[in-house]
């Protein structure tokens, strides 16, 4: 899949929504605010961990839903 801007917009718009930026996404897991980026965007994919640690972020919303991609 090529990669895109919004690959997740599930979660971008509930990032939006909280007022959680890319920093502070990279600051709860760890990694380098670049890193997060290119994870977010589709370049490289988000592990299974780091995905269950941004969904603590966002406990109302099913994990599922918050990382589906664009078709």
């Amino acid at each position: 899949m090529p990669y895109s801007i919004n690959k997740f917009p599930n979660l971008r718009a509930e990032m939006a929504r909280k007022k959680i930026t890319v920093q502070d996404i990279a600051n709860h897991l760890g990694i380098h605010r670049s890193t997060t980026s290119m994870k977010l965007s589709g370049k490289y994919e988000f592990t299974l961990s780091e995905a269950l640690k941004i969904g603590k972020l966002f406990p109302r919303i099913d994990l599922r839903k918050l990382f589906q991609q664009e078709e």
